[in-house]
C-alpha cells in the first residue's frame, strides 16, 4: 500500500448512492445517483423505494466513479462503506455491495460511522482538521454537535436533537408552504426575499430551564408546529400566506439556535474550531450567522462547499483514508448494518475481531 492510500468510499445510509474515490487528501471522483425525484411525490424518504434504487444504481456507479479517477478496482488500497447510522434497509445494499468488493479483490474493508464522515470529508477542501475541534452536524436525520479530540478514534457526543432534526423540520415545513422536496434549498430561495424578523417563531430548548438538562441539545418539533398553526390561522382568515416572509422568519429561527449552540459548546470547552457539516450545512444563512457569531470570540469556522455537505461517497473514502493512514485495523466481512450505530464508533473495526 503506499503513503497516501487510494480508499474508494460507499455511501447508501438514505436517497443518495454515493461512491467516491480519495488518495489521502485528494478528491479522485464523487459520483451520486439520487433517487429524490422518486420520493418527492410522498414528501419524504420512502425506504423501500430507496433501498430498490440503491440496488439498481450500485454497481454503475462504482464504474462511473472508476472511469472518472482513471483508475481500476485492482488500484484501490481498501473500501469504506457506511455502515450506520441511517435507514436499515439502504444501510445494507451498501455494506452488501461493500463486502462482494472487498471479498472479491482481496482488500480491505472498513465499516465506517456516517456522521464521522461528515466530519472527514472537510480535510478534502480545508486539509488536516485541528484537534479538538466541535462539529456541527445538521441534515434530514441527524442535527448534533460532537467533540473531536481524534477522529481514528472516537468522537465525543455533547448534544443532539431530542425530536425532529432540522432537515427534517425544512422538510415539514416547506410541504406547508407548498414549496418542493427537499425542503430545505427551496426554503433557502425563498427567504432571499423575506424578512426574518417579520414573525417571532419560538427557539426550541433556550430558555433557562431546558439550558441546564439541554444546553447543547436541540428540538425543533415545536417550531415545526408554530409554523403550521401560524399558516392554518392566516387560511382560516381568508387571508394570503407571505412565504417568503415565513421562510425567513423559519429559517432564521433554526439557524440561530444551532449557531448560538454550537458557538457555546467552542466556548465551552475552550475550542477554536468549528466544523459545520451536513445537507443542511449547505444554507447560506447558516453559513453566514455562524461566520458572523465565531469571529466575535476568535473561533475558526470551517464549512465545505455545498456539493461535499450532502451525502456522497467522498466523504466515506475521506474517512477510509484517514483510519488507513493512522493504522486503524480492518473491519471483518462479518460486520453489520447498524441502523442505530452510537456517534462515538468511528469504525467498526473494535466491534468484530
Amino acid at each position: 500500500m503506499t503513503d497516501e492510500p487510494i480508499v474508494l468510499g460507499i455511501e447508501t445510509s438514505c436517497d443518495e448512492t454515493g461512491v467516491g474515490i480519495v488518495r489521502g487528501t485528494t478528491l479522485l471522483a464523487n459520483v451520486v445517483a439520487s433517487s429524490v425525484d422518486e420520493h418527492a411525490r410522498f414528501g419524504g424518504v420512502v425506504p423501500e423505494v430507496a433501498s430498490r434504487a440503491h440496488l439498481e444504481a450500485m454497481v454503475p456507479t462504482v464504474e462511473r466513479a472508476l472511469r472518472t479517477a482513471g483508475l481500476t478496482l485492482a488500484d484501490i488500497d481498501a473500501i469504506a462503506v457506511t455502515a450506520g447510522p441511517g435507514l436499515a434497509g439502504t444501510l445494507l445494499v451498501g455494506v452488501a455491495a461493500a463486502k462482494a468488493y472487498a471479498l472479491a479483490t482481496g482488500k480491505p474493508l472498513y465499516g465506517v460511522n456516517h456522521l464521522a464522515a461528515h466530519v472527514a470529508v472537510d480535510t478534502l477542501e480545508h486539509g488536516p482538521l485541528p484537534e479538538p475541534a466541535v462539529a456541527l452536524l445538521v441534515s434530514g436525520g441527524h442535527s448534533s454537535l460532537l467533540r473531536v479530540d481524534d477522529l481514528a478514534r472516537g468522537v465525543q457526543p455533547l448534544g443532539a436533537t431530542i425530536d425532529d432534526a432540522a432537515g427534517e423540520a425544512f422538510d415539514k415545513v416547506a410541504r406547508l408552504l407548498g414549496l418542493p422536496f427537499p425542503g430545505g434549498p427551496p426554503i433557502d430561495r425563498a427567504a432571499q426575499s423575506g424578512d426574518g424578523s417579520a414573525i417571532a417563531f419560538p427557539r426550541g430548548l433556550t430558555a433557562p430551564r431546558d439550558m441546564r438538562e439541554h444546553r447543547f441539545d436541540f428540538s425543533f418539533s415545536g417550531l415545526k408546529t408554530a409554523v403550521a398553526r401560524w399558516v392554518e390561522a392566516r387560511q382560516r382568515a381568508g387571508e394570503p400566506v407571505p412565504v417568503a416572509d415565513v421562510a425567513a422568519s423559519f429559517q432564521e429561527a433554526v439557524c440561530d439556535v444551532l449557531t448560538a449552540k454550537a458557538i457555546d459548546a467552542c466556548r465551552s470547552q475552550g475550542i477554536e474550531t468549528l466544523l459545520i457539516g451536513g445537507g443542511v450545512a449547505a444554507n447560506s444563512r447558516l453559513r453566514a450567522m455562524a461566520t458572523e457569531r465565531a469571529a466575535r470570540y476568535g473561533i475558526q469556522v470551517r464549512v465545505p462547499r455545498p456539493g461535499l455537505c450532502t451525502d456522497n461517497g467522498a466523504m466515506v473514502a475521506a474517512l477510509g483514508t484517514h483510519l488507513v493512514s493512522s493504522g486503524v485495523p480492518p473491519s471483518g466481512l462479518d460486520i453489520p448494518a447498524d441502523s442505530a450505530l452510537p456517534v462515538e464508533v468511528v469504525s467498526l473495526a473494535e466491534k468484530v475481531a
